[in-house]
């Protein structure tokens, strides 16, 4: 029996990764965390997600891999599985060419582009037709993506990792050697995988410099968007800046939002809210009612989360730390979602490799 400890904030990478290992009879899996689904803190980024499915990778990058690995299984839990809250939307999205060089239009780039490498990955695919663009609008695509409800999702992933056998364990960690420790079997574990994010950056044994927060803020709203999701690639009030509406299956409209990277402030910003819904409502009037401006939403909540950014794009490989295997999974940026089962299955072949390797001492 190989005792794999998973040390995480039971974020969406760390909780996918779990569930993976917890499918292999001969692993025992402990997930170690400082943050469990159902808390709320700023550096437990998975709950302030929207989330869904845009690909905002470059072509030929391991993230690229790890988006296209990641959209079968969306798929078949948004078909299949709809306990697990993720569920089929149509998607616009606007591309302007004045954002070209911004740091939301860079974000974007590729997302927004008329000729994307996901173009024969996901379904219904399409070039909007010039006439039905908006005003100030140079070009459009729109497919068939999903959107996932956080609050529903991420307790159905924990309860997948137990059903499998994992166990939970909720606790902080100076250093990442310490997670071999807690493994429920009361024996050190075999191997440590760390999926802490942000956290990553002052981990003890980690301490990775290259991570640094890019702040979101949302308001959630019980308004509808007509069952569409809608992105445009930047904003004329911040280059920062953008406007994306997504639905949650069964739990409100999310609108947003922003990139400030570096930026660590944990508190909404009132007047970002303000110009987010205003914006929210300028390329969707179907939130509120005729005639109405963003007094006609109703407000459920704000958030902000900071995104795990990390430059040279997400950590997947192996170490030793204090004489234990690490395998690493983090620096997601705000694409955990769209590549958690990619980097979930790369990090598993990474645990078989060390497995295998133990094995033949």
């Amino acid at each position: 029996m190989h005792l794999p400890t998973l040390d995480s904030s039971a974020g969406v990478s760390g909780l996918t990764t779990a569930l993976l290992l917890s499918k292999h009879k001969d692993y025992a899996v402990t997930i170690v965390a400082k943050h469990v689904p159902g808390d709320s803190d700023i550096e437990y980024a998975s709950p302030w997600a929207g989330a869904n499915f845009l690909p905002f990778s470059k072509p030929n990058t391991p993230a690229q891999q790890y988006e296209r690995d990641t959209w079968p299984e969306l798929e078949r839990l948004a078909r299949h599985v709809p306990e697990a809250g993720i569920h089929f939307q149509n998607t616009i999205l606007y591309r302007r060419a004045k954002d070209s060089g911004t740091p939301t239009g860079e974000w974007m780039a590729d997302l927004v582009s008329q000729d994307p490498w996901f173009k024969n990955l996901v379904p219904n695919f399409r070039i909007l037709d010039q006439s039905t663009l908006p005003p100030g609008i140079d070009s459009g695509t729109s497919f068939t993506s999903v959107c996932m409800n956080v609050g529903l999702y991420l307790p159905w992933l924990t309860s997948q990792c137990l059903l499998n056998g994992a166990k939970l364990h909720q606790t902080t960690l100076a250093h990442i050697s310490d997670a071999a420790t807690l493994h429920h079997s009361s024996r050190k574990a075999d191997i440590i995988i760390n999926c802490t994010g942000l956290s990553s950056l002052r981990l003890g044994g980690v301490q990775d410099p290259a991570l640094y927060p890019a702040r979101g803020q949302i308001v959630i709203v019980r308004n509808s968007a007509g069952g569409n999701m809608y992105t445009v690639s930047g904003t004329d009030d911040d280059p920062a800046e953008a406007m994306y509406i997504m639905q949650r299956p069964g739990g409100g409209t999310v609108l947003g939002g922003c990139l400030q990277a570096g930026n660590w402030e944990s508190q909404a910003d009132a007047n970002l809210a303000t110009r987010i819904m205003k914006r929210c409502v300028e390329y969707c009037p179907g939130l509120v009612g005729e005639g109405q401006g963003i007094e006609g939403l109703s407000v459920v909540r704000h958030g902000v989360g900071l995104r795990p950014m990390r430059t040279g794009g997400i950590r997947v490989e192996r170490s030793v730390v204090g004489g234990v295997v690490v395998v690493h999974n983090y620096g997601h940026g705000g694409y955990g979602y769209q590549t958690s089962y990619g980097c979930a299955g790369a990090v598993e072949r990474l645990v078989e490799e060390a497995v295998l390797e133990r094995a033949r001492l």
